[in-house]
């Protein structure tokens, strides 16, 4: 009841916000312009009731605050790490206006009435018009937008991908068992993007609301009853230009450790010892690759309620978990345990939070303490420095014992009233940013304590910026349902796009049911080898582990996951991209056809990374499913080999054993065949299977390795580059093989390649490699799917194969 009351109080005081809206407009005198100076490497505008802050961190990223006359305002930035550089820009003033101008962005400031406009390479953006507006209990900015422009942000909801029209309440929280609608969740970003290729960060992690021109005005408007009145404008000169500028602001996703893209034996949960050991021995026995087990509530707990807050291992569950977490690594399998941030009054715990003083508290500076589902607790105060020590350290000795991974839970945090008092602030005013701090203090943990192992972060609730710290978000308690399924490439396409491109769902579907679907558990763990996480988990009342499926639904999930892994040199590539420049590993279909006004708002299928279209199939019982292959390219058919030109729909014939997908022209695709967890991954032998087209004359590729567990590794020197480059003419087919950086033992590593050519017209007159004549029985023609099969030996530091049409 407790819980319900909470969400009934925040839910008044955003809709007295709301009614106070019109008397903030009709009650704010016209705002005049006063003088612009330049204070160090910021412009300031001075107004009549305040004065403006505009400082540009680059060419293509400004920062607007304003701050109100006589109304002292708190700081609440988490989002931003990217620091203003020395930018060239000028100052124009004169009768009407002031000018503020770089190579690429222009901040024009209309004198009367006042106004600010934003432009990026002469076109204009955004504008504040209505100006910033402060009342007694609601701070409000609004800009206005273009009547067209397609909107996307605010987090991870379920509302289509076109989110204008909306008004967006923001204030992390869980929907359990939702379907096809969710308004609100567990990641509530202020951040809106725009297909006109810019976003606006509103930087700032209390509760609030981002209206995406509900009322149809043309105005996009943020509320927040605290904080900086303040705003980032990021452009892009494309999509992916974009996201890069985002991250380079927020920044950048750490590259994850290769075992986590694998696959997950995951419930709600393993009661023991002798269960977690019996799953994981019925997965080997299967056959089935399998990289990490993850232990949820029971580790510290006989039952759901009571616990909480205990920490430490349940001896009589679990009596001997070093030796079960020692005997799991031998087989390269990681132990991940689920944790939550409320110290339950009855948990082993409780005195010792008290006596140290690491939970939040009330205003007489005593815990604060609260009923919610799981008993009565109080909360870690994560923003204090001594709780997050305290906080770690348990953390820090579970590392040592052995535990591989985190799963951090509840952490909206699921109940947090707002009479509590954080360190820094109020509940309400740091809401959004509880989960970010938490990752945050886990991943300094890690950099700090154990400085050669990359941390695995899993977290139900984060903030904008909460990629730095290597956060892997899910999509919370969805509904096992195909109503479930259906939301869940929107809500990751989305993500990906606001920075958190690890976004992903409970494979197979979390909350209900009273049995389980063959066909949509199927269809949700095909749609798994192309989402970036392979995590099936539900509740324990319908298993979600595949080894426990009937015999033909297992087979199929068996196929899946050996994919899954076959896929991982291609895969652990794009998360290495991902790294470097923000690259989503989810992409909507939009960001290589930005001028095909039907893509802004599609989501049937989308790009996993440059080479591969998917489409998951949402419903059950079809027979066929309509796509749409991008124009600019070929497309193939990856399991039956035909070939579509792009630019067009098609009707996909549905097979139960896959989902369609389709391969670009000109692709490059690295595989390992036969892994049955990442650590005996290698790319001492592995295929290369190139998708030739006569119509792109040059292809190029680029495959990143380490070793998969070293933080930072280039800078370690621990890595090496493999380049692909082809070359189409009228007479051959040439692929260049070059190791160009290669330092620590990849210096001496060697790369034996089985080669795949596909889609040549007919069998190849003849093969050179490095000149010399390749013999006819070192390599293979398969005419019906018009494949090559080459076995290059070790490629050296360069190799180059010619692959002749005609001899001479």
């Amino acid at each position: 009841m407790k819980i319900i009351r909470q969400i009934i109080v925040i839910a008044i005081i955003i809709a007295v916000q709301i009614l106070m809206l019109p008397l903030l407009k009709a009650g704010q005198p016209p705002r005049q312009f006063r003088e612009v100076k330049l204070a160090g490497e910021v412009v300031e505008i001075r107004v009549s009731d305040g004065r403006y802050v505009i400082a540009l961190l680059n060419d293509h990223i400004v920062h607007t605050s304003f701050y109100p006359d006589g109304k002292p305002q708190k700081d609440f930035s988490f989002a931003p790490v990217h620091s203003p550089k020395m930018v060239e820009f000028t100052i124009a003033e004169d009768e009407s206006k002031v000018s503020v101008t770089t190579k690429g962005i222009r901040v024009r400031i209309n004198k009367s009435p006042f106004s600010i406009t934003y432009f990026h390479n002469g076109n204009r953006l955004i504008s504040e018009n209505a100006n910033y507006r402060c009342g007694d209990s609601l701070n409000v900015i609004d800009l206005g937008i273009g009547p067209d422009e397609v909107l996307y942000g605010g987090g991870a909801r379920a509302l289509g991908m076109n989110r204008r029209g909306n008004r967006l309440m923001l204030y992390n929280r869980a929907h359990y068992g939702y379907e096809e609608r969710s308004e609100l969740m567990n990641y509530t970003l202020p951040l809106f993007m725009s297909s006109n290729k810019y976003a606006v960060l509103f930087d700032n992690a209390g509760s609030g609301v981002l209206d995406l021109d509900s009322k149809k005005t043309n105005e996009v408007s943020y509320e927040s009853a605290s904080g900086i009145a303040n705003y980032y404008l990021i452009a892009g000169e494309d999509w992916y230009d974009l996201v890069k500028k985002y991250t380079l602001l927020t920044g950048r996703q750490p590259l994850p450790p290769r075992w986590a893209f694998g696959n997950f034996s995951s419930r709600f949960g393993y009661h023991s010892q002798k269960e977690t050991e019996a799953t994981v021995k019925k997965f080997i026995r299967e056959g089935i690759p399998l990289d990490a087990v993850i232990i949820d509530i029971y580790w510290f707990g006989k039952e759901i309620q009571g616990s909480m807050g205990n920490l430490d291992w349940l001896r009589d569950s679990f009596p001997n978990p070093q030796r079960m977490m020692k005997q799991f690594q031998k087989k390269g399998i990681k132990t991940i345990l689920v944790t939550e941030p409320f110290i339950l009054t009855t948990s082993n715990r409780w005195k010792e939070a008290v006596d140290r003083k690491v939970l939040c508290t009330g205003d007489d500076g005593k815990p604060f303490t609260y009923d919610f589902y799981f008993g009565n607790t109080g909360l870690v105060d994560i923003f204090e420095p001594a709780a997050r020590e305290w906080f770690w350290n348990i953390y820090k000795g579970l590392v040592q014992q052995g535990v591989g991974g985190w799963w951090g839970d509840l952490g909206e945090p699921e109940v947090h009233p707002s009479a509590l008092r954080h360190f820094s602030g109020k509940a309400d005013e740091l809401h959004n940013a509880y989960g970010h701090e938490w990752a945050g203090m886990i991943y300094e943990g890690y950099h700090r304590d154990f400085p050669d192992t990359r941390p695995f972060i899993l977290m139900r609730a984060g903030y904008a910026g909460s990629q730095r710290y290597g956060m892997i978000p899910w999509s919370g308690d969805v509904n096992r349902t195909w109503g479930g399924l259906v939301p869940q490439p929107e809500i990751s396409l989305q993500m990906g796009m606001q920075g958190l491109a690890y976004m992903h769902s409970d494979l197979g579907g979390f909350a209900g049911g009273d049995t389980i679907n063959n066909e949509l558990y199927t269809r949700w763990l095909q749609y798994g080898v192309f989402q970036p996480v392979y995590r099936p988990h539900a509740q324990e009342h319908i298993p979600a582990e595949p080894v426990f499926q009937n015999a033909t639904t297992k087979a199929r999930a068996k196929e899946a996951i050996e994919l899954r892994y076959a896929l991982l040199p291609y895969i652990y590539n794009m998360a290495f991209e991902n790294s470097q420049s923000g690259k989503p590993l989810m992409i909507p279909l939009f960001f290589n056809e930005p001028d095909n006004p039907d893509l802004l708002t599609y989501d049937t299928a989308y790009m996993w990374g440059s080479a591969f279209l998917v489409s998951p199939v949402k419903s059950p019982g079809l027979a066929t499913q309509r796509i749409y292959l991008p124009a600019g390219h070929n497309w193939t058919d990856f399991y039956t080999g035909e070939t579509f030109p792009g630019g067009q729909y098609i009707r996909a014939k549905l097979e139960p054993g896959h989902i369609p997908v389709y391969i670009r022209s000109g692709a490059f695709i690295p595989m390992k065949q036969g892994l049955k967890s990442t650590a005996e991954y290698s790319l001492d032998h592995f295929e290369l299977h190139y998708y030739s087209d006569t119509t792109v004359e040059k292809s190029s590729y680029c495959l990143y390795n380490d070793d998969g567990e070293t933080p930072g590794a280039i800078e370690k020197g621990r890595y090496e580059f493999i380049d692909f480059a082809a070359c189409e003419t009228e007479t051959s087919l040439t692929i260049e093989i070059v190791r160009t950086k290669a330092e620590g033992h990849f210096a001496r590593s060697q790369h034996n390649i089985t080669l795949f050519v596909h889609n040549l017209a007919e069998k190849p007159a003849g093969m050179k490699i490095n000149g010399a004549v390749v013999a006819p029985n070192q390599w293979s023609w398969d005419a019906g799917n018009k494949t090559l099969n080459l076995k290059t030996g070790n490629t050296g530091d360069k190799m180059k194969i010619e692959i002749l049409r005609r001899l001479y």
